[in-house]
């Protein structure tokens, strides 16, 4: 086992520290043994240790942090070595050390955190960021900084960011570079990018090998290179990338945090070191400005003096979280210190009768409160100097996030942050955590950047490859409309709309491509566009050029082109002259129509008969001349020679409501009729795709086409009745045969062809609507960028009227466009004037409700005897007189009730005068009596 192979190594050194027996130690210690590994030359390091005895000492000076007990810290040098690491670690566990800072790099993390598993002693890394050290493994290792994963999920946000998708990743073949950039393979696969070539160097790569690797990135396609190394690598790296002229415009170099490392430790660097840097974008891991933060910059210069023997040395980030690690430490030991842990040492029973030989393995010793001091850590949390210190259920610590950094001149500056909750931005992450987390692509900011060669437009992100290797692009060799595409014979040379389109466009590019055609297909049949496409997926072809339909199946094989000219599928048939006859006049309307119109008419003359036969002599008389009255009226008033005059207020109200309908009726049946008479007619059986879905006739269809499968997968058409055809003759020949005869109803094709097709031939034509939409394109592989400049120099072709040009070169023709012809002219439909009709008949019936209520209102005041006694009268009777007043003139009402309330009047008078009289006799009688 690797455990066991590793206890080897305890031959290397002498000596132990005998343990007692394992007893629970109750009171407080006055001493904790604390450890630390660390590389004291290496940048990392030579911060590290600095800061982790800062700690140490800050702890030590307030008693109230551990309770008098005092921190008692071992430093160890593993001078760069995997293995003095591991020997070094070893010797913490002879001693009575509760837990280890460190290791500084993810290769030692590996290896000591199985040491640490079996003797349970806690390893807190503030270095080691390596995103396979998972807590499932490697349950005492404790990742104190921020995990690589988020690093990299950030480069990857970064290369999303500016619409890039492919990138070259340079990194250290260990642990830390292998595993790192497996993950930037992830989250880049999250943004629908990827890693197209991966160069990984020796730890200690020469200059000589790292010249080999970049010549190699040199002839790649993508000018994205991303560098996960060391710092040392790194610059060796930058420094011949410089000499190759891969530091000038159209790279981008993004470093991950190793950068910002040597630029905060060894700050300034070197004049030659900034010149190979310039234009880089770069990742510092993000701690926010607080007072204690200040405090502990401040203090930097003094904690320095004296122990830089290389110049001054800068506080790294790496400097904080080690600080933090101490205090994320004493807290946890105050914790189990004060419940109680045991801080004794039991051996180790696993080598219990093991012949171990001359190994002195008594000194390896278990650490008996290893798990509850490992919880106790995992659940500190307070407030130290890069912020705020707690762990997730993942055991990373909380809001990690990244400064991203654009080093321009003499030093540096800040265009960004990315954080786990809100991604790019340019206010720092704390500002945004009080808000609800917006990852949308329209709340990703960074500010701008100036890139490699002092540019400051966005670079393109690749380059045609130098490595003399010309595209493969298959072109289909086709049998029919050899005006599309076409192999000229005995060369290796294609000509066509298709081929012009594509050179114009290519020639557009503001960069050479070397390219290949490839025929595709035998020449004797039409190939597949599908089985075309399919091969570039598996890089048969770089990619595709002619006659190819952009459809949904094609596009999860490929990228395509902005469409270069629109297409869809369309029915053909046979179609024959329809001359005009006697009774072509009838043809504008539908039956349907006709008749609710005459109906409309008689209806529009009775309700102004009603509305004017009281008041208007043109509208009484005896019942033959009122019932042609009514007729003529009608049906003058299509041509708006009615003689009769309207006099009442809603009689004029429904003629005028009327008139409107019959001016937008009589119009559009001119319209129609003029159609009909003046524009040449063709009439086919076959209506369009409705038609061929209803019936079972055979039908053509263009081999090779997209077609047969929609017709069959989606339409539901049986695969018995598709005809394929190969040439415009085998189209005439099957049209012409018609389904009877072995041939076909129809063909369905795309419009480019069939518009092509029809342009000589009149006898056939395009009936019913286009039931697809779709258009023709050029395929590249996916994420091919090409693509994307391709689709831009169409584009620029439309604009210029370059595209019009090649079309009307190779596919107009103008034998049958004289001919103006429609295939059956459309009948006019009760649906397009129900509204007209609608409003009319309210005009009408509103009109014949108010002329009633109004002609009640003038009954009752005339008759209101017959109201009285209508309860006594038959309902048939009152009927009848209520007619028979509703026929009279209006004029002889008025009249007949004039002169009954004269005679009412004069009998009133006549009343009343006899009443006097005889009031006046009385009067005299009685005088008289009195007096006598």
């Amino acid at each position: 086992m690797r455990v066991i192979c590793l206890l080897v190594l305890m031959l290397l050194f002498n000596g132990s520290s005998s343990i007692g027996d394992s007893k629970n130690v109750s009171m407080r210690p006055d001493v904790v043994d604390i450890g630390a590994l660390f590389s004291f030359s290496s940048m990392i390091g030579r911060v590290g240790k600095i800061a982790v005895e800062a700690a140490v000492e800050d702890v030590n000076y307030d008693p109230s942090i551990l309770g008098g007990t005092k921190l008692k810290l071992s430093l160890h040098d593993t001078n760069y070595s995997g293995f003095l690491g591991i020997i070094e670690s070893l010797r913490f566990m002879e001693t009575k050390t509760l837990a280890i800072i460190g290791p500084q790099n993810s290769v030692t993390a590996h290896v000591l955190s199985h040491i640490a598993n079996e003797l349970q002693v806690p390893l807190l890394s503030f270095s080691a960021t390596d995103p396979t050290l998972s807590s499932l493994q490697f349950p005492f290792f404790i990742r104190t900084s921020q995990n690589d994963l988020y690093q990299m999920a950030a480069v990857a946000e970064i290369v999303d960011y500016f619409q890039w998708r492919q990138v070259i990743a340079i990194f250290v073949d260990d642990d830390h570079g292998r595993n790192g950039i497996a993950a930037l393979g992830d989250q880049l696969n999250e943004k629908r990018c990827k890693i197209s070539l991966k160069v990984p160097l020796k730890p200690d790569a020469s200059r000589d090998e790292v010249t080999d690797a970049l010549v190699k990135v040199a002839l790649s396609e993508s000018r994205i290179l991303v560098v996960h190394t060391y710092e040392t690598t790194g610059m060796v790296v930058l420094d011949v990338a410089r000499s190759l002229g891969m530091t000038e415009p159209g790279y981008v170099w993004i470093a991950t945090n190793w950068l910002s490392l040597l630029l905060d430790t060894n700050s300034p660097l070197p004049y030659s070191s900034m010149e190979n840097i310039q234009g880089l974008v770069a990742l510092r891991l993000y701690s926010p400005d607080s007072a204690l933060k200040r405090s502990f910059v401040s203090r930097w210069t003094n904690l320095t003096n004296g122990k830089a023997s290389s110049g001054p040395l800068g506080l790294s980030t790496y400097g904080l979280y080690a600080y933090d690690t101490v205090w994320m430490l004493a807290h946890a030991i105050n914790a189990f210190l004060n419940e109680g842990g045991d801080l004794s040492f039991s051996k180790l029973s696993k080598l219990t009768g093991t012949d171990v030989g001359t190994l002195n393995l008594n000194s390896m010793s278990i650490f008996n409160g290893g798990k509850t001091l490992l919880q106790r850590i995992l659940d500190v949390k307070f407030t130290g100097i890069t912020g705020r210190v707690e762990f997730t259920p993942d055991r990373d610590i909380i809001r990690p996030a990244f400064e991203v950094i654009n080093i321009i001149g003499t030093g540096e500056r800040r265009i960004g942050y990315w954080s786990n909750y809100s991604g790019l931005s340019t206010v720092p992450p704390e500002t945004l955590y009080s808000e609800p987390p917006n990852r949308t692509s329209s709340n990703q900011k960074l500010y701008d950047v100036v890139w490699p060669g002092q540019a400051t437009q966005k670079p393109r992100g690749w380059a045609f490859p130098n490595s003399g290797r010309r595209l493969r692009i298959g072109v289909p060799r086709r049998v029919g409309y050899q005006e599309f595409v076409s192999q000229v014979e005995g060369t290796d040379m294609f000509r066509g709309y298709c081929v012009d389109v594509f050179t114009a466009a290519i020639n557009l590019l503001p960069y050479a491509v070397p390219y290949k055609l490839i025929p595709f297909g035998d020449g004797v049949t039409n190939p597949s566009g599908t089985e075309l496409v399919r091969l570039l997926s598996t890089g048969v072809f770089d990619a595709a050029m002619g006659d190819i339909a952009i459809i949904t199946n094609r596009t999860r094989m490929a990228d395509f082109t902005q469409p270069y000219i629109e297409s869809g599928l369309v029915v053909v048939a046979p179609v024959k002259k329809l001359n005009s006859n006697a009774w072509a006049f009838l043809w504008p309307f539908t039956p349907k129509m006709w008749c609710i119109t005459a109906v409309s008419f008689l209806v529009i003359g009775a309700v102004v008969w009603i509305l004017e036969h009281r008041i208007n002599d043109d509208f009484r008389g005896p019942p033959k001349r009122q019932i042609i009255t009514i007729l003529w009226f009608s049906f003058s008033t299509l041509f708006f020679s009615h003689r009769e005059n309207t006099v009442s207020t809603l009689g004029r109200i429904v003629l005028l409501v009327w008139l409107f309908v019959v001016l937008i009726i009589n119009s559009s049946y001119t319209a129609s009729l003029t159609s009909i008479l003046t524009v040449q007619k063709l009439s086919s059986p076959v209506k369009g795709i409705e038609t061929l879905i209803s019936n079972n006739d055979p039908i053509g269809y263009q081999q090779g086409s997209f077609a047969r499968n929609y017709l069959i997968e989606e339409l539901g058409i049986h695969e018995s009745r598709l005809v394929p055809l190969i040439s415009t003759d085998h189209y005439v020949k099957a049209l012409n045969d018609g389904p009877t005869n072995n041939g076909v109803a129809a063909i369905i094709d795309e419009r480019a062809y069939v518009e092509l097709f029809l342009s000589t031939r009149c006898e056939y034509s395009i009936v019913g609507q286009e039931f697809t939409k779709n258009g023709w394109g050029f395929a590249f592989q996916r994420d091919s960028p090409l693509a994307v400049d391709m689709s831009t120099a169409i584009l620029r072709l439309s604009e210029n009227g370059d595209l019009q040009r090649i079309h009307d070169k190779w596919l107009t023709k103008s034998a049958c466009t004289s001919q103006a012809s429609k295939f059956e002219v459309d009948r006019l439909q009760l649906g397009s004037f129900w509204g007209l009709f609608l409003i009319s008949g309210l005009a009408c019936l509103l009109a014949l409700l108010i002329y009633l209520f109004l002609t009640v209102r003038q009954y009752s005041k005339h008759y209101p005897e017959e109201l009285g006694s209508s309860e006594r009268s038959s309902r048939s009777s009152s009927l009848h007189r209520f007619l028979s007043f509703a026929d009279e003139k209006e004029e002889v009402v008025k009249s007949r009730s004039k002169r009954r309330r004269m005679q009412e009047a004069s009998v009133r008078s006549m009343n009343e005068e006899n009443l006097t009289g005889s009031s006046r006799k009385h009067g005299h009688g009685d005088g008289y009596d009195i007096n006598a």
